[in-house]
């Protein structure tokens, strides 16, 4: 400790271009604060400061100590917040974004289950498709499916997002089922306007990669709304089965395209860049994480399909 509070006082002395003007800043004496200078260049065996009665000067030892030590300095504060946070009580409120999709059919049990472990923590949801500012908007945390925008975000992956191509049995029975990927174009598909780009499916397939661009009659920009119009038999849709897999598991919707697997994405818990998260935020994190991924719960709907 002797050491950092050298490397404290030496930069506090090279700001002030002073051992008085430290001295008064640090409510030390001028002796005590040379002589933590002195037992510094003795430690790196290199003179820091030139000195003279008029003037003091910085070395080039001296320059490129005062650069290393603000990022060391920081780099203890930043290490001393972190182990408080991780043995502090998480407590207060926690204001969390979601998408409406995601919000309306998952967080509910599972945000129940959180403050039931964690009684002095409050938590405000707030669903909606846009994308929050979690900064400007009072955000602690948002939960985003797909890629992440923001590079300035701090990020950890909480579970995989996949999707299934489907459409209901009375639509199949109807106008047939599709075959390969180029057959879609025939069929009335279903257009999530906030997919990029919307009016494209990428597969993977027994030929590699196949791409389909269509534009269908019905557009939406929320999925419990397209996922509704494919229930009643209103086209084909590119669903993620954390949507859809009770529908798939009880027969209501069937699955296309067998051997065809659509591209997948993540879902992400994002928060502001800075400092480590407050312990609050980091549980939940963690919680949510634990719950869902790397295999979330909605993915046995195979297993559990019975038509």
């Amino acid at each position: 400790m002797d050491r950092i509070d050298s490397l404290e006082i030496f930069t506090k002395v090279v700001a002030a271009r002073s051992f008085s003007g430290a001295a008064r800043e640090l409510r030390l004496s001028q002796a005590a604060v040379s002589k933590h200078v002195r037992e510094l260049e003795s430690w790196l065996g290199a003179r820091l400061l030139n000195r003279t009665t008029r003037r003091l000067s910085v070395t080039e030892v001296g320059l490129l100590v005062y650069e290393r030590c603000g990022r060391i300095l920081n780099d203890i504060e930043e290490l001393q917040h972190e182990a408080n946070v991780l043995h502090a009580a998480p407590r207060g409120l926690l204001r969390v974004a979601a998408p409406v999709s995601m919000g309306a059919t998952h967080l509910g049990p599972v945000i129940a289950d959180y403050l039931a472990l964690y009684p002095e923590v409050s938590v405000e949801l707030v669903v909606n498709d846009r994308t929050v500012d979690l900064i400007e908007e009072g955000f602690d945390l948002a939960i985003r499916i797909g890629p992440l925008q923001d590079s300035s975000l701090r990020a950890r992956r909480l579970a995989p997002i996949r999707f299934v191509l489907c459409a209901s049995p009375a639509y199949v029975r109807e106008h047939g089922e599709p075959r390969r990927p180029e057959d879609l174009e025939q069929h009335r598909c279903l257009v999530y306007t906030h997919r990029t780009p919307p009016g494209e499916w990428r597969f993977r397939g027994p030929d590699g990669p196949a791409t389909v661009r269509f534009s269908g009659r019905l557009r939406g920009n929320n999925g419990n709304f397209l996922c509704g119009a494919l229930r009643a038999g209103g086209g084909i849709g590119l669903a993620p089965t954390f949507l859809v897999h009770e529908d798939l598991a009880a027969g209501r919707l069937v699955p296309l395209l067998p051997g065809y697997e659509p591209d997948e994405t993540q879902l992400s818990a994002v928060y502001p860049p800075g400092r480590a998260p407050t312990f609050k935020v980091r549980s939940l994190i963690d919680f949510l994480a634990e719950r869902f991924g790397p295999e979330p719960p909605w993915e046995d709907w195979r297993s559990r399909r019975t038509g």
